[in-house]
């Protein structure tokens, strides 16, 4: 696949932030996998996002293969890392060598989460074990104010999950508010949504966070909706009931070719609504996959700070004056 381009374009205000650009990546499986990731991730680089996420399995199931990516992202790209961590079933001193470990590989910047126990999981919880991302928030801001001196009295970049649709285990989407306040109380610094492939329900959502006192960024998460079983899968797994228009048309399409050019469409359609509502960026769900993700990129024609390239820091910049627009 050929490099994505950057076009410069005159930014439209001076007072406006550019769209913010990530994607979520989770750690290969075996070596096989691990040459695909290398492949996209050398792909999505060149479209110089603001941060790359790492997965982190449930309980921590694949920590050493997390944090290997995490480091090989961090000393073999021009990439900012945001680690995943999840907090149900692991004790806050647990959690807190985690944190420290992530710290010292340079890590600056954790998604907070509370996970899903792993299946062989025991019924009752383990004494002193966390069961909430806002406990788990807390201990971040803990063992960064702790380690202040190291970070040259920086801060650690918060993120937490929001819910453009009721949470599977939520007595309603004004508690998923509540908890989304509670989080950003306890430190959160932005949020990012689940799945959803409704329009409405990102803008509903930031619309009811806004009234009740949410002023954290909320940032769409928008998957490439190019796979029938993938869509129904998500929708089972998250509870969000997919478009019916949008199933009726990837169970019609005749090849792979056909379905990736209506799940496409759908997704810069989704975006590009959550966009027009005020999104300050989009955060991708790749699955490892690049193609789809440059392909829905290239069609959104995202406004992009212009940067310096890898190895020109020290030249002048037009940041600031000048932005791109993001084409693959």
């Amino acid at each position: 696949m050929s490099p994505p381009s950057l076009i410069q374009a005159s930014a439209p205000s001076t007072h406006s932030a550019p769209i913010a650009l990530s994607y979520e990546l989770f750690p290969p499986r075996n070596e096989s996998a691990s040459a695909s990731l290398w492949d996209t991730i050398r792909e999505l680089e060149c479209t110089n996002p603001d941060y790359v996420s790492v997965t982190y399995g449930a309980n921590g199931s694949n920590r050493d293969t997390a944090v290997e990516l995490l480091n090989r992202l961090l000393t073999e790209t021009s990439l900012r890392p945001l680690a995943h961590l999840t907090c149900v079933g692991n004790t806050a001193d647990e959690l807190a060598e985690i944190i420290s470990e992530l710290l010292d590989h340079g890590v600056r910047g954790i998604l907070a989460l509370r996970g899903d126990l792993p299946q062989d999981a025991p019924s009752q919880p383990r004494a002193g074990s966390l069961s909430y991302a806002q406990d788990l928030i807390e201990l971040i801001r803990r063992v960064e104010q702790r380690r202040s001196a190291l970070l040259c009295a920086g801060k650690v970049a918060i993120g937490v999950a929001a819910y453009p649709a009721q949470h599977p285990e939520s007595p309603s989407i004004e508690h998923d508010v509540e908890v989304l306040l509670a989080k950003q109380r306890s430190g959160a610094d932005f949020s990012i949504t689940q799945v959803f492939f409704h329009a409405d329900q990102y803008k509903d959502l930031v619309s009811r966070a806004r009234r009740a006192g949410v002023s954290i960024p909320i940032i769409p998460g928008v998957m490439p909706l190019t796979s029938l079983r993938r869509v129904q899968r998500l929708g089972d797994l998250t509870g969000v009931a997919p478009s019916t228009k949008l199933l009726d048309a990837l169970g019609r399409a005749d090849d792979a070719a056909e379905s990736r050019r209506i799940g496409v469409g759908a997704t810069v359609d989704l975006a590009r609504a959550a966009l027009d509502a005020g999104a300050p960026g989009i955060h991708l769900y790749t699955f490892n996959e690049h193609a789809a993700a440059l392909e829905v990129l290239d069609k959104l024609q995202l406004l992009r700070p212009a940067r310096p390239q890898p190895g020109l820091r020290g030249a002048s910049s037009t940041i600031g004056t000048t932005a791109r627009l993001v084409r693959a």
